[in-house]
């Protein structure tokens, strides 16, 4: 009730300690395993809360707990076909590219012809991925951690305004998370040095003049493009409170629709997935046939 010192310093020194313990953990995973070990711990802890959420659906659809069902069976219909559809769409999203195609021109070295290659630049349309989604909710918890520590009303209204359910929390939380969309994509690209070095080794997009034209060009396509990804991320992470209001169901069932934890999922499965594919393609196996060898899928 009263904690001193010792328990603070304990309780530092105990979450600290866990800390680093698991992200040991995650590098061992990484070094001897397979797929990004901090992710996948991190996932394991957001699947872990899954029997609890299924077990607290299941007694709000029982009508022994409660004189009545809190939720219908054909509510419970909806929500698996949201669950698919909204799992499908991170999915895709999260795959989405848009191919801008490069020429290379044909060079003569000697006897040897270099270049005259035609490639592709895939340019993603959600590069941030759930780096905006986490900038944001920290943002916005901001204001209701700082009311704690000052006593004005006006400010406390305000704070209290910025909390999950409100018309002004939704709005600001997607607006954020559309900035922070369009902030971590402008730090990780830059379309001028990438288009300084297609110049340097002769590539060009048909149609585009190499240089400026090709760096603003490159910039137009990716602003159309964050927008599209920015928009799908600010309704995935605010699908969740939708699902609360009209279903009337607890957050723990609703944040399995969207939010951080079904963009942590997808990503990572899709990233392991695609890390198992690389080892099989690299590697022959013994198949039940003698002589015989499985590969990989291509």
């Amino acid at each position: 009730m009263h904690p001193g010192w010792g328990f603070r310093v304990i309780t530092v020194l105990t979450l600290t300690t866990g800390t680093i313990f698991i992200m040991w953990l995650g590098e061992q995973i990484q070094e001897k395993g397979i797929g990004n070990g901090i992710s996948l711990v991190i996932t394991a802890g957001i699947i872990s809360r899954m029997p609890a959420a299924i077990h607290q659906l299941f007694v709000l659809l029982s009508p022994f707990a409660f004189s009545r069902r809190q939720i219908q069976p054909f509510t419970l219909v909806i929500m698996a076909a949201f669950l698919v559809i909204v799992v499908f769409s991170v999915i895709m999203i999260t795959q989405g590219q848009r191919k801008i195609p490069v020429q290379y021109a044909r060079r003569i070295v000697g006897r040897k012809i270099y270049g005259g290659q035609s490639t592709y630049i895939p340019l993603k349309v959600d590069t941030s991925g759930v780096i905006a989604i986490i900038f944001a909710q920290s943002l916005i918890l901001l204001p209701a951690t700082l009311a704690s520590f000052i006593p004005n009303p006006g400010f406390q209204r305000f704070a209290q305004a910025l909390i999950r359910g409100h018309i002004l929390y939704t709005v600001v939380y997607a607006l954020l998370i559309i900035f922070f969309c369009y902030f971590y994509t402008a730090i990780v690209f830059n379309p001028l040095d990438l288009s300084e070095n297609m110049k340097k080794y002769g590539g060009f997009i048909p149609g585009i003049r190499p240089g400026a034209p090709t760096a603003e060009f490159l910039d137009y396509v990716m602003t159309r493009i964050t927008l599209a990804g920015a928009s799908f991320i600010a309704i995935i992470a605010i699908f969740p409170d939708f699902i609360m209001a009209w279903l009337k169901v607890p957050y723990l069932v609703a944040s399995f629709f969207g939010g951080t934890g079904i963009l942590i999922i997808v990503g990572v499965m899709l990233d392991t997935l695609k890390q198992i594919e690389s080892h099989l393609l690299t590697h022959h196996y013994e198949g039940f046939i003698k002589g015989g060898h499985i590969r990989g899928r291509r």
